[in-house]
């Protein structure tokens, strides 16, 4: 009898990359705006808080101040955001101008690169939202405690938590060592807080009011 052989042929599938293939690089052009928005909002709002929570055991006080800060952060973050994206946006366009003036270039590598261009927008809307989201965590977390001195310790540890989610975040997205990442992310809030609560406390014993 005649062996049979049988011939398996695979097809591979269109418009699959290979995880090893992957340019993580252009995963970080939003990325970073949401990453650096969460700790801007986070670390900005519990410092402020804190700093109010230096001189004024008042709840609503803490809360007014965190929600205006909240809402001027997201803006400020938003704008200086789609500014600075569109300004990156516009230097690249004119270097692949001139790359296809110079050097010359074929339409496929001219829509590689169109593909590899930043997103403003995307960018503003990413480091708005990702501002608000860290932003209301220590907000949250003033708002359930009413003892000044447990309020106090309550926010720190809940912005210490959500400093360390958002650092395990960025470096999983971004394939970055994630205890370098937490570590770094974690130490610079802490002492974004631990300055403005001691500059405010100074203030405020010096007599002047607030």
């Amino acid at each position: 009898m005649a062996a049979q052989n049988h011939l398996q042929i695979t097809i591979p599938k269109e418009n699959q990359i290979p995880e090893e293939d992957f340019d993580y690089s252009q995963r970080a052009q939003w990325l970073r705006a949401a990453v650096l928005g969460a700790n801007d909002g986070l670390v900005s709002i519990a410092s402020l808080m804190m700093g109010v929570g230096a001189v004024q055991e008042n709840v609503k006080t803490m809360m007014l101040t965190g929600f205006a800060g909240l809402f001027a952060g997201a803006c400020s973050m938003a704008i200086g955001e789609f500014v600075s994206v569109y300004s990156q946006l516009d230097i690249e366009r004119a270097q692949i101008k001139r790359d296809k003036a110079t050097r010359g270039q074929n339409r496929e590598h001219e829509e590689g690169n169109k593909e590899q261009l930043p997103n403003p927008f995307q960018a503003a809307v990413a480091s708005s939202i990702a501002f608000s989201l860290g932003a209301i965590v220590p907000i949250l977390a003033a708002a359930l405690i009413e003892n000044h001195e447990v309020r106090l310790a309550v926010i720190v540890a809940a912005v210490s938590l959500a400093l360390l989610a958002f650092g395990g975040i960025g470096a999983f997205l971004g394939r970055s060592p994630m205890v370098k990442s937490c570590a770094r992310v974690l130490i610079g809030g802490w002492m974004a807080m631990a300055i403005t609560f001691g500059l405010t406390k100074l203030i405020g014993s010096t007599g002047l009011e607030i």
